[in-house]
């Protein structure tokens, strides 16, 4: 007769501890009793024979060994949960659970176009939605706590499937006194990057919009002050502390209505970005993968006919 093994549901306390450190948060957030979930865990110590949790009246953290099993257990976990999800997805698609991560300056600009559609097609669906920097949501969906995500690319996604959605330029923004704002069309060489205010470090976008104004060691961004969200960035540049690059995305989206700004379209190839749906490898849900990309291109192109110009470059 073999040794005793984990239980998969043993893994997953240990997941949801892992998150909260706390007892009492861990149990609400799996709906069991404080005692069930310290059961659990002891029995999971016991059968591996190893101290996972430093237990004390005020905190709960990891051991060396337990930080070990907790990245086996999220593999273990994912595995389990793609396998038993593979028949719900053949008998029919777009059906039961689906946990979708997005970045913060895709979001609000893009779910509102796809959220009705989705759930009209396919009311057996429960989307589960996860808002998060790429760093976050990539971590996230390599330990299966998410199924997908929509990020934007360039960005590592080494092991991952991608589909590129879109194409989403970049334009200038500032308020219309700005000298350059004179233009139809901005010279991207042109740009002052003395004047180009960004979002806080974390946030793609950031990165994206330093890469397509090229980095210039002569003409350095300042870096002093950086905006927590995009409504905050717009609020900063509406009240004429510089200029900034946003993507058609967002400007479509109406999110200068109410501001004295104005934007512009770069002239000669402008940069862009490309909006991706991404997946694991090992994920067995490849027709709700396809159809959610499928779904996403159609309502984009739907909505904004003219995006993907061919005078667009990558940055």
């Amino acid at each position: 007769m073999g040794a005793a093994l984990p239980t998969i549901r043993q893994l997953k306390y240990l997941i949801v501890l892992s998150e909260t450190l706390n007892f009492r948060h861990a149990s609400e957030k799996l709906f069991i009793t404080q005692s069930t979930l310290s059961a659990g865990i002891q029995a999971l110590e016991r059968t591996l024979g190893v101290v996972l949790l430093e237990r004390t009246k005020r905190s709960v953290q990891l051991t060396d060994i337990g930080k070990t099993v907790l990245q086996n257990a999220l593999s273990i976990t994912s595995q389990v949960d793609d396998l038993t999800s593979i028949t719900d997805h053949l008998r029919e698609p777009l059906s039961g659970n689906l946990k979708l991560g997005i970045i913060p300056t895709i979001a609000p600009f893009l779910l509102p176009i796809v959220i009705p559609t989705l759930k009209s097609t396919y009311p057996k669906l429960k989307l589960y939605l996860r808002e998060d920097y790429s760093a976050r949501l990539l971590e996230q969906l390599k330990s299966g706590a998410l199924d997908f995500a929509v990020i934007a690319l360039p960005y590592e996604t080494e092991d991952l499937i991608v589909n590129k959605l879109f194409k989403d330029e970049f334009w200038w923004v500032a308020k219309k006194e700005q000298k350059l704002s004179q233009l139809e069309e901005i010279p991207i060489e042109d740009i002052n990057l003395g004047e180009l205010l960004l979002l806080e470090e974390g946030h793609c976008l950031r990165d994206h919009t330093i890469e397509a104004c090229g980095r210039r060691t002569n003409d350095p961004v300042d870096q002093t002050f950086a905006a927590t969200s995009l409504y905050t960035l717009i609020q900063m540049i509406d009240n004429g502390l510089g200029c900034t690059l946003l993507p058609e995305l967002i400007i479509k989206s109406g999110a200068l209505s109410g501001t004295e700004l104005i934007a512009r379209p770069f002239s000669n190839k402008p940069p862009y970005r490309d909006i991706a749906l991404v997946k694991r490898k090992t994920d067995s849900n490849k027709i709700n993968f396809e159809l959610l990309s499928e779904l996403i291109v159609t309502l984009k192109k739907q909505h904004s006919p003219t995006l993907g110009a061919s005078r667009s470059k990558s940055i």
